[in-house]
């Protein structure tokens, strides 16, 4: 079975300044300093790394390793792998929580999320979001941490909800019903609010966590996959997939304040706190963007990229082709780009397939 093209993560990590970027197709995680822009590091991992976290309390980046359920934990002062963690069946999505030094794990297959300790690397409770009867009925795909609450939000892919998990005692304390297919989930910490991306309806679901209701629905680009916030700013930022866009929404008034032009699919976002950047990982053309800080614009194209590399192969090995200063990289992360160009529903349909295929036994 072909696997699809890779970036499909993204993680920063505030103590060293880096961005951890999972390769879904060479089953790495590529390491780029944000002083450089520049590949300084690829870690071997499990089968498809599909989702990361980074841990400020040990320093560590957590990898979901959705082709053999298991999480890989990487120490970002060697860049190396100390510890793999078996858990439940496809995980997918990642949410750290600070308060518990426990790494919530979103498993599609099981309607369940798992809970590991970052203390012993081990599954310390499980979560069960939907009926347990129905492989993949939920299909819990990407999880956001709210610090002030101590709760986890689910989105609930197969299920068009979001579940909300109580870190005191690991239970399900509320489901919010959002749009169709959502797929990511981010929290901002200066509003109290939950930002979910809703695939198939392309908008966006605001979430607040007073009530646990809905307080706004915002449309955006085609096929929103990936949300990151910014505290600071109080910029929320949504990856686009289809239309190879990065909409800005402000989150005093829920409203689109920008749209910034990046690489082919964009289908991970990372925030840079120290630097105000954010990195986006095209999945279609094997790139990363970083959008620079000031007035969201992009100063330079990828038409190169896009047209000419995208068709050929490249040279192995992790490279960088940096087009701007200030406001946007192409890089290309691992291996040759594939030909052709992914949306998020396609990777999510083939990335399915690929699972079932493997779990059917031959004859």
């Amino acid at each position: 079975m072909e696997k699809v093209p890779g970036p499909v993560a993204t993680a920063y990590d505030s103590s060293k300044g880096e961005v951890f970027v999972a390769n879904y197709q060479d089953d790495t995680v590529s390491v780029i300093s944000d002083a450089s822009n520049s590949v300084v590091a690829t870690v071997p991992v499990g089968i498809d790394p599909f989702a990361l976290a980074y841990d400020s309390s040990t320093g560590e980046v957590f990898v979901a390793n959705n082709g053999n359920s298991s999480v890989s934990v990487i120490s970002d002062a060697s860049n190396s792998v100390v510890a793999t963690v078996p858990v439940g069946s496809g995980p997918i999505g990642l949410a750290f929580d600070s308060s518990k030094g426990e790494v919530f794990v979103a498993e599609h297959n099981d309607n369940a999320v798992s809970v590991v300790s970052d203390a012993t690397n081990s599954v310390v409770a499980t979560v069960h979001i939907g009926d347990t009867g129905l492989r993949g009925a939920y299909t819990p795909r990407a999880l956001a941490y709210d610090s002030s609450k101590g709760e986890v939000f689910v989105a609930n892919f197969g299920n068009s909800s979001v579940s909300v998990i109580s870190d005191s005692n690991n239970s399900v304390l509320a489901k919010v019903a959002v749009g169709s297919a959502p797929i990511a989930a981010a929290y901002d910490s200066s509003k109290g609010e939950v930002f979910v991306t809703n695939s198939e309806g392309n908008t966006v679901s605001v979430i607040s966590d007073a009530n646990n209701s809905i307080v706004a629905t915002v449309a955006v680009g085609v096929g929103p996959v990936a949300v990151a916030c910014d505290p600071s700013s109080g910029d929320v930022f949504v990856a686009n997939s289809q239309d190879n866009t990065v909409s800005v929404i402000s989150d005093a008034n829920n409203s689109i304040v920008a749209t910034v032009p990046v690489g082919t699919g964009p289908f991970a976002l990372a925030y840079d706190s120290s630097k105000g950047e954010v990195f986006a990982a095209n999945v279609g053309d094997g790139t990363v963007s970083v959008v620079g800080p000031s007035a969201y614009t992009v100063t330079a194209t990828s038409s190169s990229v896009a047209s000419s590399a995208a068709t050929s192969a490249v040279s192995s090995g992790p490279s960088t082709f940096v087009l701007s200063s200030n406001t946007i990289v192409f890089g290309v992360i691992d291996g040759a780009i594939l030909v052709g160009l992914m949306t998020a529903r396609q990777l999510e349909v083939r990335r399915r397939r690929s699972r079932s295929s493997r779990s059917t036994p031959a004859g």
